[in-house]
């Protein structure tokens, strides 16, 4: 509790950091706030012709919107992808990027990685309002499903700031973990159902029995990841509108406590040496 009291108190200097970071991101370009919306829109055009018209993904349509529009389907699991993968990715590097910073002032240093998570968010909410008009457009009902859908962003927020805080460390005593990171993320993105539906991976998982004679399945391993989880309540309540499986909420929720609490209690162990580590 004594922890939490201490980040609290630094809330100005997390605001002062999280706003750095929003207007030097796009500082002197043409488009602004607009070119937040370039990488998942050409994730979008790259998978949609790969997945969408080559290997033929088909998904079902939304039930019980009716929708069925591939590249928006996509965009439903690609954009929590991408702030997930972002907040992890650019929290990695926040201590190392600001070793001066550290080595020089004292402050609680937890609001560095913090600061990209709010960034990533700024950007990402700009992201999930287009994606938001443009279901509406297609003939979605979101606007009921949208105060489920801000909790949904939060508990992704909170489930994302807690793995950035364990590789912000990581990367301190072990410098290639950034490198090792830009790997695993992009494994981890092919064992997400963002650009093919789970419905496939159910499919193949009943095609065999238990793993080496246990009572283990191939979808059963393939749920212990945690993104299975937040891709599924994300589609469920803006292309499907629907409420999701309360497993599904539970499950989410769970994760998001425990990743942040584990994060908080390694940072808090490690924070004191930060400054000679780096």
């Amino acid at each position: 509790m004594k922890y939490l009291n201490e980040v609290w108190g630094s809330r100005e200097l997390l605001f002062n950091l999280t706003s750095r970071e929003v207007r030097g991101k796009y500082k002197r370009t043409v488009f602004g706030q607009l070119w937040s919306l370039v990488n998942p829109l050409a994730l979008m055009l790259i998978y949609t012709f790969v997945f969408g018209f080559i290997f033929k993904s088909n998904p079902p349509p939304g039930s019980p919107s009716g929708l069925d529009v591939f590249p928006l389907w996509l965009l439903c699991g690609l954009l929590p992808w991408t702030f997930f993968s972002s907040v992890v990715s650019t929290s990695a590097g926040s201590l190392v990027a600001n070793s001066g910073l550290i080595q020089k002032v004292s402050f609680s240093r937890i609001v560095l990685p913090l600061s990209t998570v709010g960034a990533s968010a700024y950007n990402w909410a700009f992201e999930m309002v287009v994606l938001l008009i443009a279901i509406t457009i297609a003939g979605g009902f979101v606007l009921p499903w949208l105060p489920l859908v801000i909790v949904a962003m939060a508990l992704l927020a909170v489930f994302a700031a807690g793995i950035g805080l364990l590789f912000s460390i990581m990367t301190v005593y072990f410098r290639d973990t950034e490198y090792l990171l830009g790997i695993v993320l992009q494994f981890w993105i092919y064992l997400t159902p963002i650009i093919y539906p789970i419905s496939l991976v159910t499919n193949e998982s009943a095609k065999h029995d238990g793993l080496l004679g246990t009572p283990i399945t191939i979808l059963g391993l393939y749920e212990l990841n945690p993104m299975v989880h937040f891709t599924a309540i994300f589609r469920e309540l803006i292309y499907d509108n629907r409420w999701p499986d309360t497993n599904e909420w539970l499950i989410c929720v769970l994760w998001s406590l425990a990743a942040i609490g584990f994060g908080m209690l390694v940072f808090r162990k490690n924070e004191r040496n930060l400054a000679e580590a780096l």
